[in-house]
């Protein structure tokens, strides 16, 4: 196997792998062998290809999430659960007070004398 076929399997590990690109590469693994094998062999590539991608997706999920812990940065469950607890203390508080409404008084209208 050369350089070049190497990388077409890493290239395919991180990039959607689609059924021709398999089949493709699949004939170039299975030269001279039946129809069958090239089939089973780019079923295996696909699915190879879909297994790696989500590795790396879940790897790159974690490194984030650390680094965000690292910052200090809070997660949506953090907030989902510091709205929670706001809204319990505000009913347990029982209901908002109501604002007075606030009326200004009309200043009686000024005479012009001429």
């Amino acid at each position: 196997m050369m350089a070049s076929d190497v990388r077409k399997y890493v290239e395919a590990a991180l990039e959607k792998l689609t059924p021709a690109k398999a089949q493709e590469m699949a004939r170039s693994l299975v030269q001279g062998q039946g129809k069958e094998q090239v089939s089973k062999v780019a079923q295996d590539l696909l699915e190879w290809s879909h297994r790696n991608r989500e590795r790396i997706v879940e790897l790159v999920q974690r490194e984030v999430k650390a680094q965000l812990k690292t910052l200090g940065v809070a997660t949506r469950d953090d907030v989902d659960a510091l709205k929670k607890r706001v809204r319990e203390l505000e009913r347990a508080a029982g209901p908002k007070p109501r604002a007075a409404k606030k009326t200004t008084a009309k200043s009686p209208a000024k005479k012009t004398t001429a």
